[in-house]
């Protein structure tokens, strides 16, 4: 499952991204908000974006929510199916690249999946208030797999169609027809590390 993710979002095509898609971005947000990573892995720091009144705000928050009980790690990966997320926090986390993994030695063969005809894509999730000494923290939601990811993995993350992201944000739309797998040719796939022989 995706526990790996890039960020390499340019500000301005961030901001322009936004604009075609008539989403505000608060004047005091800028390029700070919104940095670059190679690899975005689980407990590590990484922007969202969520509603904030009349604007899509970015927030810094940590991949994976805390674990519900004294045993596990953190939920990174959250199964959509079947479930409501009306009085859920949802978020959308910003990605140019989200990473599935292949084969049984280390190090595996690492696939790279990006969003064709979007200058970046954005994965649907859940935050949560910090609590505690926990900091707040993001999930990214999961579905069964569409054709493009199929051969590479059993499941996979919910990439929303940019036409979508505020119906995510706002639940103006079911979440059935928001919470699926893209059509074939959506994603495009580059294998960008194989397998150790």
């Amino acid at each position: 499952m995706c526990n790996d993710y890039e960020q390499h979002i340019a500000w301005a095509e961030y901001r322009r991204m936004m604009e075609t898609l008539a989403l505000r971005v608060p004047s005091h947000q800028s390029e700070l908000d919104l940095p670059q990573a190679d690899d975005i892995r689980i407990n590590d720091p990484a922007p969202i974006m969520r509603a904030a009144g009349d604007a899509v705000e970015l927030a810094s928050m940590t991949f994976g929510l805390p674990p519900s009980g004294p045993k596990g790690g953190p939920v990174f990966n959250f199964r959509s199916e079947g479930r409501q997320f009306a009085n859920s926090r949802r978020c959308l986390v910003p990605a140019s690249a989200f990473f599935e993994f292949t084969g049984t030695k280390y190090p595996k063969a690492k696939h790279r999946f990006t969003l064709n005809g979007a200058p970046f894509m954005a994965i649907a999730g859940l935050w949560r208030e910090a609590a505690g000494n926990m900091p707040p923290s993001f999930t990214m939601l999961t579905t069964d797999p569409g054709p493009d990811v199929a051969p590479y993995h059993n499941r996979q993350v919910v990439v929303l169609e940019p036409v979508n992201w505020s119906a995510w944000l706002n639940l103006t739309k079911p979440e059935g027809e928001l919470l699926r797998p893209l059509p074939a040719g959506s994603l495009t796939v580059e294998t960008v590390r194989l397998e150790r022989q």
